[in-house]
């Protein structure tokens, strides 16, 4: 009786210093993410009730909120050009992401190659890329060169007008942020088993009606990951308009976003709204994220 006692006692023991260790691999991480992620939040809900200039003003309560409210810059021009951004820029690179993808999952010469290239844009520096996609889309850059040699005429820089600006950060950030989905959609192709494919060769399935009905399906997860993260990365955008329009979101604020616009209250000191515009985007976000969870996110728990 006594040896299972020291037994148990003895495993007992085992099972504790494995959880501390356990723990003690988990703490570090976690107090970052504590004090760099939930401590901000906190303390942004502490400061959105404050007339916070560079120091702690009066208590205001909701006052930043109501006038958030009636913000009309915020509304009629922010929270609509990110919508638009959003509803655009999600769907396309999701689908250039993914025909990528397709692609280089197949048997073909120099895919490491291709892998590689189409990726590539993901890495380098998205200042550096909007600032070279200033001059091809300069009043006299390549690209309006290359519509005149066509026979359309447009001698305007893209960057410079109301109605093309928000279009043209469109198709470049389709452009850069495609290689990072297209590695996600590929991790999630070459976990589709081989045995779904050899059973519809068998059946007579062509290319088309595979994709279709076994790999689009089959990609359910893939689609939830990649639609929340960039849906999440859509609706935070800021440095390419700020590179292109500046802190006033320029021209007549056509690539003014909800970030840019948190960024320049902030900057004209004053804190306490730009806290308040943040966590309603933070609020909008999480709601966003719920919903595609509920909506997409079974197949990824199954």
């Amino acid at each position: 009786m006594a040896v299972k006692e020291r037994n148990a006692r003895g495993l007992g023991s085992e099972r504790l210093r494995e959880a501390l260790v356990g723990y003690g691999f988990i703490a570090l991480p976690m107090s970052f993410f504590l004090l760099f992620f939930i401590f901000p939040i906190g303390y942004a809900a502490y400061i959105s009730r404050y007339d916070w200039g560079i120091f702690r003003g009066p208590f205001v309560g909701f006052d930043n909120y109501r006038q958030l409210y009636h913000d009309t810059v915020f509304w009629q021009h922010a929270v609509r050009n990110t919508l638009v951004y959003t509803a655009v820029v999600v769907p396309l690179q999701m689908a250039i992401g993914l025909s990528l993808a397709v692609v280089v999952n197949q048997a073909i010469r120099f895919r490491t190659f291709f892998r590689s290239a189409f990726y590539f844009p993901s890495l380098a520096s998205s200042a550096a890329i909007v600032s070279i996609a200033t001059y091809i889309l300069a009043s006299d850059g390549l690209l309006n060169s290359f519509l005149g040699r066509l026979g359309y005429e447009h001698s305007y820089a893209w960057f410079a007008r109301q109605d093309t600006a928000l279009p043209a950060i469109i198709g470049l950030n389709a452009w850069t942020t495609a290689g990072t989905m297209m590695l996600f959609y590929l991790a999630s192709l070459q976990a589709i088993s081989t045995e779904v494919y050899e059973a519809a060769a068998i059946d007579g399935a062509g290319a088309w009606r595979t994709f279709w009905k076994i790999t689009f399906p089959l990609l359910k997860p893939g689609h939830f990951f990649v639609a929340v993260v960039s849906i999440i990365g859509a609706l935070q955008m800021f440095d390419q308009s700020f590179i292109v329009g500046g802190t006033s979101g320029g021209p007549n604020y056509s690539t003014m976003t909800v970030v840019l616009y948190l960024y320049n209250r902030a900057f004209s000191a004053h804190f306490g709204y730009a806290a308040a515009i943040g966590l309603v985007l933070f609020v909008f976000i999480f709601t966003v994220t719920l919903i595609q969870r509920l909506l997409f996110g079974k197949a990824e728990v199954a």
